[in-house]
């Protein structure tokens, strides 16, 4: 199994990773804002890094046309993007609103840059709405038709999760 992501969407989300706990460390209602913001985001980015992100890292392959068994790792976690889904939109909502209070005591602070992050966070969940969830969900279906298995419910925390490692926790330092 492959244990990672692909290296542009993790380096995308360590560069949010450690704004956010540079925010964090902000005092005030600023830095308040940004430590609520990080205790929304990071068990969603958790989830996304666990179970929505590794599929991505097959697309190379299957847009060449390589498929092979090997790659069947994937199907747990696609099952498990799939039945989250609703709940990783919702929690999106949340950290939309909270990123819309942030950026508002980054504007009464006169921060533009913590201004032009919370922006670029909210486009992040945009991004993720609508290209790499239903990606990562795409790579699933194909693999389920390819590899000939069925959609069966099977236990995703049992097949596929426990060596996927978890994220960076470092931005949670001053949380």
């Amino acid at each position: 199994m492959i244990s990672h992501i692909p290296a542009s969407l993790k380096a995308e989300h360590d560069q949010l990773h450690a704004e956010l706990d540079r925010a964090a460390g902000e005092p005030g209602a600023l830095g308040e804002a940004a430590r609520v913001l990080a205790r929304l985001l990071h068990p969603h980015f958790v989830k996304e890094e666990r179970y929505a992100m590794p599929a991505l890292t097959l697309l190379p392959k299957l847009a060449w046309g390589t498929v092979s068994s090997d790659m069947a790792w994937v199907l747990p976690l696609t099952r498990r993007l799939k039945a989250e889904l609703p709940l990783m939109v919702l929690e999106h909502k949340d950290i939309v609103a909270a990123l819309e209070r942030f950026r508002a005591r980054a504007q009464e602070a006169g921060r533009a840059d913590y201004e032009r992050f919370a922006e670029a966070l909210m486009l992040h969940a945009q991004t993720e709405e609508e290209v790499l969830y239903p990606a990562a969900e795409l790579v699933g279906q194909y693999l389920e038709i390819k590899l000939g298995r069925s959609q069966r419910a099977e236990t995703p925390q049992a097949e596929g999760l426990a060596g996927t490692p978890a994220p960076s926790q470092e931005f949670t330092s001053r949380i």
